[in-house]
């Protein structure tokens, strides 16, 4: 009767999305997941027979701009990362998450007002040429190189 049961949780995962169509699959992908919940007929049954309510996705959020996956319900981290890479293809990997405790606090007082040491700093003269060149900004170096031959990780539009 102690079978294996996830708890209700939130998993956030990091995820290389390219278009609209790499969003829809991994949406569709963990829409029908099942947690890892073993039903047992004679407990924790529904009022109607529809089965256990607790298994399995809740909710799937995909911010394609953060490059986020938000998953919500009874699955376990490393059971939604492995159907993502099955199902897509695509590489997932644990939301980068800082506990507070363990950064150290770099805006405290007197972390930033002290000044380089004679000698570290040299003279630069700015260069009046070089401010007219075109430079690619970075938004736009995304674009040229998101449907690229050279670019692995793309998305073949045809």
């Amino acid at each position: 009767m102690g079978g294996d049961r996830s708890i209700d949780q939130t998993v956030e995962l990091k995820v290389r999305m390219d278009c609209e169509g790499c969003e829809r699959r991994i949406r569709h992908a963990l829409e029908g997941m099942k947690g890892n919940y073993r039903i047992n007929p004679f407990r924790y049954c529904s009022l109607d027979g529809d089965g256990d309510e607790r298994a399995g996705v809740r909710s799937v959020e995909v911010d394609p701009k953060q490059k986020k996956v938000t998953v919500e319900g009874y699955v376990e981290v490393k059971k939604v990362m492995r159907r993502i890479e099955r199902k897509t293809g695509k590489k997932a990997e644990p939301w980068p998450y800082v506990p507070y405790e363990v950064v150290e606090h770099p805006y405290a007082p007197g972390a930033y007002d002290k000044k380089a040491p004679p000698g570290y700093v040299r003279n630069v003269l700015s260069d009046p040429e070089a401010a007219t060149l075109a430079r690619a900004s970075s938004t736009e170096v995304k674009y040229t190189t998101a449907f690229s031959d050279d670019n692995p990780n793309s998305c073949a539009v045809m």
